[in-house]
Parts: C-alpha cells; structure tokens; sequence
C-alpha cells in the first residue's frame, strides 16, 4: 500500500466560505452530491460508478456513458463515538476532504481527479491519533465490484501489488464504430485502517485508468513516482491554481453570488481538459463527465459535435443519438448556434488559417450549403421560408418560420459570405439570395418577434427563445423592439423551464439599463441551484439533468456580458456596464482578445483595462474608442487604464489597421 509522508495541507485562512462548499451531513438525494472532473474522467463523489471523455455504450438512442467501476471508498468511524463530521468541496484546489472527529483520533480524507496527470483518481486518508499512542482505526465503505453493465470486465494479473482489470464496451455506437477498450489499475481497499504506534500516517490509494494495458501501466507508474517525490497533491493543486491565477472572475457581493460563480466556473472548467491536452476530447455533456448513465442526464450526450447538418445529441462519432427523433429532426437552428460559435472565435481571434487550412471553412461552407438547400421559395409572400421545424422552445415543433431560426440563418449566411471574401473563396450566387430574403417574422403593430408563423401571444414558451436574438446574436432590432421581445416572452415563459433561460433575459434587460428588472431575473437562477455543494438542477423543482453545465453557462453569460455588456463584433470587442448597488465591484481576469490578455475592472464610476500578456508570435496593439471626437486611449502590456464608466470599444490601434 502506497504512503505519502506529508499528510493532507491544511486550509489557509483565505480559502473561505467563497472556495468551500462544506456541511456536516449530505444531500439525502446522491444526485446532488459534488462531483469531481478533469476533461478525462469523472465521477460523484462516493459514487459506485465514473465515466471516461468518449467511452460511450450502446447502438443509437440507446447510447450512453459506460459505467465503470469506482475504486473510491467512504470513511466510518465504526469502534468509536463520532464527535464531529465535515464534508468540504475545495473547489479552488479541485478536492473533497471528508473530516472526522472522534475522542483518540482525527481522520481526513481527500479526493481527487488530477488536474494534470488526468488518467489519475486519488484517495488519500491520514489518521492523526489525539489521545496517546494505542492503536485507533477508521472503516473503509466501498461499493466496488469488478461487474458493469457496460463492459465486459475481466481480471488481469497483479501489476506489482497492485490490481488490474480490463474490458470492453458490449455495444459500439454504430455498427462501423468499434468497441472501446477501458484498462484499469488500482490501490486495493481494505476493510478498515489502523494506526498503531506513530502518532500520525498517511495512506494514498490510487487508480489509473487507460484505453491500453501499456498505457495504464505507464500512468499508474507515474502516480508511483510522484507519491515518492510528495507530488501528487501539489502538481494538483498548482495546477488549479494557475488556472484561477489566469481566467476568474471576482466581485464584491453576497456569498451566495460569489459562490454561485465560482461554483459554476469551477464544475465547467473541470469537465474541460487542462490547456495542452494532447489527446482526444468528445466535448461537454449538459451534466458533464460525472453523470451520464443509461436514461439520466442526456445520456452524457453532447450539444453538439460536428458535421455539416450538426446532430443534436452526439457521442462518439458525431453521429445523430438523440433518443427522440423529432429533436434531431427539426432543432436544426443547431446548425446556425455552431456558426455563431465559429463566427465568435474569428472575430476574437482573427485566425484565418483556421478556416483556411484546418477545416473550418469546410463546416462553415457545408452549414451555408445545408441552409439554402432547407429553404424554399414563398411565390406569395416573395422570400424563402423554412418549414417544418422546432425552435429553441421545444413546447412547439412542426412550425414554419422560427423567428430565430432564420435569423440565424441570415446569420450564417452573411458570415459564410464575408469569410470567403477573406479566403478569396467563391460562392454560389444562392447564398447571398437566401440571405438577403430569407423570411424573419416580425408584428408591426404590436412591434415584437412573433416566435413562429401564426403564433398566438397566449401560448406558453418552455425557454428562452425570441429573447436569444438580441444576445447572444445580436439581431439588428430597435431598442422598443428588444423590449417589447422581452416584456412579451418573460410574461408568456414557463416559471418552471431550465435553468438557462432566466440569465438571457436578465442579460436583455442589462443592455436596456433595466438593472432592477434584470436582477429580479437573474435571482430565480438561483432556485436551481442545491445546497451543499452548489449542483445545479435543470428544472426548479430539482427534475432533469444534475450538474447542469448548461444553466451554469447561462448564469456565468449574465456576469460576463451582462453586467459589463461586453459583445464581440466584427472589428471590436464592445463594453457597456452597468452594476446593481449590491455589486459595487466587478473584476475579470483573462479576457483574450487578438492574441492580448485583458483584465477589467468595473465599478459604478471607474473602468479599468489591463493588457497583461500577449501571445507569442502576436503583434496587435490594442486601443479604447469612445467616439471620432475623443482622442482613443492606447493600451499597453503592464500599463493599466482607467476612466469614468461609460460605453466603448476595445479594438486594432488604427494605424494598424
């Protein structure tokens, strides 16, 4: 059995309530326990079962996360009274640490996925006995069984004394898939630990886990080397910590605001691979890699992948594995969501050769294609129509003319069509047609979006709909128009719909300076979110999907462009803030734009913007615009600019231009 000599680092005094999420019972519903990630693997803390980035089972619908076995394990104080019992999500060091208390000893047991030895699960537990030096002991619970529902799991020899099993998934995805292979390697778990004559000592269990013998012996050697050289905490945890050094946001609020944030940033960014990565990633599931099972949480399906007609819920190959037909039918505004993603990163980036040579503009081309294909031609009303589809409000399906479907399809047109000028592509006279004539439906009289042809101002919206062409498309529309948007659908949106909706009207609200109205939003984001350990519930009244990243992403959009009203554009990054009175301050860190890292820090009076960084090989020097009557302000690494709040632009110095 693996030790480790320094036993678990105690929490500093400034990691407080804002980075631990603790409680001295769990949640009676395991659901909602935290859950511990790395982009790789992922699992609920005390969970039977953790999944692995890309190993799915099942043909089709039926596809889903294959379940394989946890090594993970539960302290019990069995022999003696417990005094005291803390549970404890540290999410800026990306661990759970369990703490008992009883009369001769204290137990502390720490969890982990590594940050960036990613194959890696760790438990480590240290008893330190406070009465003596008689022996005291601690139970291990496990619920480990070498069985799966998903595998075919066998067991291999010892690697050293340590245990070995293999398998692979029953099912491939499509019949021209193969199966994939899962190797694992761990600490065996004994029935309790003692601790006899030290005062104190640590034990640490480990487990690797690989799609090859070869490579899960490597891995698991490597977590041997950095248990002897006491690394295996520490590479963790610097790992996390350059992370929060580089990308955070912080505020002067409530403690439920901060810790909502920081939750959500934490539970994201632990379903994403660290930067550098160098091996497959299928993408984030709308419950990420710790959920996932057969008929839970999409499936650990992911919104989306790729392809010229994109899939609504895809696995492994990208193939369609919606369940339900109809979604992967008729949700095809999908299409224009990923342009809109892809147009986002070219105007933050400027990286043509994307485009040029790594396939984007074969995705960009293909969507462009797929649209004028879908549309046809309205001799009556004399512009195109798109039929038979559901829109982002999936109470509604069947219909013709989703308000936000074709303007996404304008969208991606007029994206499609600049990038090729860019690229000296030539492009089919049809796309420029469709664009300029494709049919958005549009109320003069009551001046609003209706959501589809012949739809009825009663009917009930499940989610935000209408409201998501003013953010994030930005669809060209008068101010009494956006609101009109809002003020219709706010009224007309299902109290109890998923959790992404009520941050995109907060966000409208934000842009029309409505900040009371837009906080009274925001604030019912918050019915979704569960106690202890800040899980997030697609529904209100804790149904659907856990862990949902999704609402989590919706709610981080409402401080990262609502308040500060940040908006990418085609040659610059636009600010417009504005702050409720109980956020005086608002501070982002590594906001990436044209190669430069920029901090801003907002407050009711004062802007700052920090160029912190620039990227090797990037030579883009930035300026804030105000208006053709003010002189811009140059930016410049290490130099920090303020001035009073107000509406600007980020943007090329012109001389660059």
């Amino acid at each position: 059995m693996a030790t480790e000599e320094d036993k678990v680092k105690v929490m500093s005094p400034m990691e407080d309530g804002r980075w631990i999420f603790s409680s001295s019972s769990l949640p009676s519903d395991p659901r909602l326990m935290a859950t511990l990630a790395n982009g790789y693997l992922g699992t609920r803390v005390y969970g039977d079962v953790f999944h692995v980035n890309g190993v799915y089972n099942g043909a089709g619908g039926n596809c889903h996360r294959a379940e394989i076995p946890s090594p993970c394990f539960k302290l019990v104080a069995a022999k003696e009274i417990l005094l005291t019992e803390n549970f404890a999500l540290n999410i800026k060091r990306g661990t759970f640490i369990h703490t008992l208390q009883c009369p001769s000893f204290t137990a502390t047991h720490q969890t982990f996925a590594h940050r960036s030895y990613c194959h890696l699960l760790v438990n480590i537990v240290t008893l330190t006995s406070t009465q003596g030096t008689h022996p005291v002991s601690v139970d291990l619970q496990s619920k480990f069984k070498i069985e799966s529902p998903d595998l075919n799991l066998q067991e291999g020899p010892d690697f050293r004394e340590f245990k070995y099993i293999f398998g692979s998934t029953l099912e491939s995805e499509t019949e021209s898939c193969p199966v994939k292979s899962i190797h694992m390697i761990w600490t065996p778990v004994p029935p309790y630990l003692e601790l006899t004559s030290s005062k104190e000592k640590t034990w640490v269990f480990l487990a690797a886990v690989c799609e090859t013998e070869k490579d899960v012996k490597e891995k698991f050697a490597e977590g041997l080397t950095l248990i002897a050289e006491n690394e295996l905490c520490s590479s963790h945890e610097r790992a996390w910590a350059e992370f929060w050094a580089q990308s955070s946001i912080e505020m002067d609020s409530s403690l439920s605001m901060i810790q909502s944030v920081n939750g959500c940033l934490y539970y994201l960014l632990s379903s994403l691979p660290q930067l550098g990565y160098s091996g497959e990633f299928y993408g984030i599931s709308p419950g990420g890699l710790s959920n996932g099972r057969s008929k839970e949480d999409y499936w650990g399906h992911v919104f989306w992948d790729q392809g010229a007609k994109f899939p609504w819920e895809s696995a492994l190959t990208g193939c369609e594995v919606c369940p339900d037909n109809i979604y992967g039918d008729q949700e095809i505004h999908i299409n224009g969501d990923v342009l809109l993603a892809f147009q986002q990163y070219y105007y933050l980036t400027k990286d043509l050769d994307f485009f040029a040579s790594e396939g984007g503009w074969e995705v960009v081309s293909s969507v462009a294609e797929y649209w004028c294909s879908r549309v046809v031609w309205s001799k009556e009303e004399q512009n195109y129509h798109l039929n038979g589809v559901m829109p982002p409000d999936e109470y509604h399906w069947d219909v013709n003319n989703s308000a936000y479907t074709n303007a996404l399809v304008q969208t991606s047109l007029n994206f499609a069509i600049d990038l090729a000028v860019s690229l000296e592509h030539h492009i089919p006279d049809s796309w420029k047609d469709v664009a300029s004539k494709i049919k958005v439906p549009f109320d003069p009289k009551i001046n609003y979006h209706p959501e589809f042809d012949g739809y009825e101002i009663w009917l009930k919206v499940k989610q935000a709909d209408v409201v998501l062409m003013g953010y994030p498309m930005m669809f060209p529309m008068t101010i009494e128009q956006r609101m009109n948007d809002l003020q219709m659908y706010e009224s007309r949106t299902d109290p109890d719909g998923p959790a992404m909706t009520w941050s995109m009207f907060a966000i409208g609200w934000m842009e029309l300076k409505k900040i009371q109205v837009a906080q009274q939003q925001l604030k019912k984001c918050f019915a979704n979110v569960t106690e202890p350990f800040k899980i997030w519930t697609e529904n209100a009244d804790g149904s659907g999907a856990v862990n949902f990243l999704t609402g989590m992403g919706g709610f981080l959009q409402a401080i990262l462009f609502g308040y500060t009203g940040l908006r990418i554009a085609k040659a610059h990054l636009s600010f417009d803030p504005i702050l409720p009175d109980d956020i005086p301050r608002l501070h982002i860190t590594g906001v990436f734009y044209l190669g430069n890292k920029l901090n801003f820090t907002l407050s009711s009076n004062i802007i700052t913007i920090e160029v912190t960084s620039v990227l090797k090989g990037q030579n883009c020097t930035l300026e804030i615009y105000f208006s053709q009557l003010e002189p811009s302000l140059p930016l410049y690494i290490g130099r920090p600019v303020s001035f009073p709040t107000r509406a600007g632009q980020v943007q090329l110095k012109q001389s660059q231009e």
